[in-house]
């Protein structure tokens, strides 16, 4: 007879979320046996201290992971355990994606939905700019658009906007074929970064619109298909067009604003602006400001902003100098390249005193 400190597989079922039926299964699959079974009747008893290990078998099998990946995790260490579960969730998410596709390829199939051709892209461009506008990008449930790519095809240019209310980016593309039609919608983020990942190696690609989202047509390539988001998108055209008159206007290094604000330890940093150039000052009397020298005219201001913010704006512009134009200390600043004004990125700043 089993010890007062055992429990009957009903219990011990109860206590780990598995079904007697699962444990009898994994017992018979030595991932979980009994601590005890009794000679006679056959019955299985479990301890306490198997309950943590049940959960835990319950856990994995729930994302879905095979049985041999499963005894691989609970006979390791935290380390490679961590290393097998980051694994199979790549996995899972790859193979989640390639579903969306094949099912988006069908769903096109059933409805015999032509595509209305929007524009001809170079591909590595196309590719490039996505990538830096999607770094304002956000994931905020309350705002699923936020997570999005929009695409607008006007005239003669694709203009790419996106933005995580604390930074605004928005490029401006002249397409190797002018856009047949106008058009505009929100993509996928997620979804967007797959496509021009094949994208980059494609000298064109044809971008096509569908009903429920758009195409990218590549020349011996699969086609990758990106949903559009339903939610709307902010006006972030009423917004550069509220923007304030710029009182200030500095030209700096690239490269030397992105090692100041790479090596300051603080999670904000003020810029000051002056004729003599641009200051990265601290947060505190602990750490020295960091002096760059740069070309400045209009009013001498400082400006606070989060280092997450800041920094991703600069990082994204294109060539070695970066052009601020400052409309106050409570003011988006504008942040370009002061060669190439097709990318664009506005920076949310933040009050004194380091309250955001």
């Amino acid at each position: 007879m089993p010890n007062d400190e055992l429990m009957p597989i009903g219990a011990f079922a109860q206590r780990s979320g598995l079904t007697s039926s699962a444990l009898r299964f994994y017992a018979d699959s030595g991932l979980l046996l009994p601590a005890e079974v009794d000679p006679v009747s056959g019955y299985r008893y479990y301890s306490a201290d198997q309950v943590a290990q049940a959960t835990v078998l319950r856990q994995l099998r729930e994302l879905t992971m095979p049985l041999a990946a499963v005894e691989a995790v609970l006979g390791s260490g935290p380390d490679e355990a961590s290393r097998l579960l980051d694994e199979h969730v790549a996995k899972v998410v790859g193979d989640a994606a390639a579903v969306q596709q094949t099912a988006a390829v069908i769903k096109s199939a059933l409805g015999n939905e032509p595509g209305l051709p929007i524009a001809v892209m170079k591909g590595p461009v196309l590719a490039d700019a996505v990538e830096q506008v999607l770094t304002a990008t956000a994931h905020d449930p309350g705002m699923p658009a936020l997570a999005g790519l929009r695409i607008e095809a006007r005239q003669e240019a694709v203009t790419l906007t996106a933005t995580d209310r604390y930074r605004l980016a928005t490029r401006t593309l002249v397409p190797a074929e002018p856009p047949r039609q106008t058009w505009a919608g929100t993509v996928n983020g997620d979804e967007l970064r797959a496509a021009v990942a094949v994208s980059r190696r494609s000298p064109l690609v044809r971008l096509e619109a569908v009903s429920n989202g758009i195409w990218f047509r590549v020349a011996d390539r699969e086609d990758r298909h990106c949903r559009l988001l339903p939610e709307e998108f902010p006006d972030y055209r009423l917004m550069l067009a509220s923007l304030g008159e710029v009182t200030t206007r500095a030209t700096v290094s690239k490269d030397l604003l992105l090692r100041a604000l790479e090596e300051h330890p603080g999670e904000r940093i003020a810029l000051h602006v002056a004729e003599n150039g641009v200051n990265v000052v601290s947060a505190d009397d602990e750490h020295p400001n960091v002096s760059l020298s740069a070309t400045a005219t209009g009013q001498a201001l400082q400006i606070w902003f989060e280092v997450t913010t800041l920094y991703p704006a600069v990082s994204t512009a294109i060539g070695p100098d970066v052009m601020l134009d400052l409309r106050g200390h409570d003011q988006p600043v504008t942040i370009r390249s002061a060669d190439r004004g097709d990318l664009t990125t506005l920076a949310m700043p933040i009050k004194p005193h380091h309250s955001a």
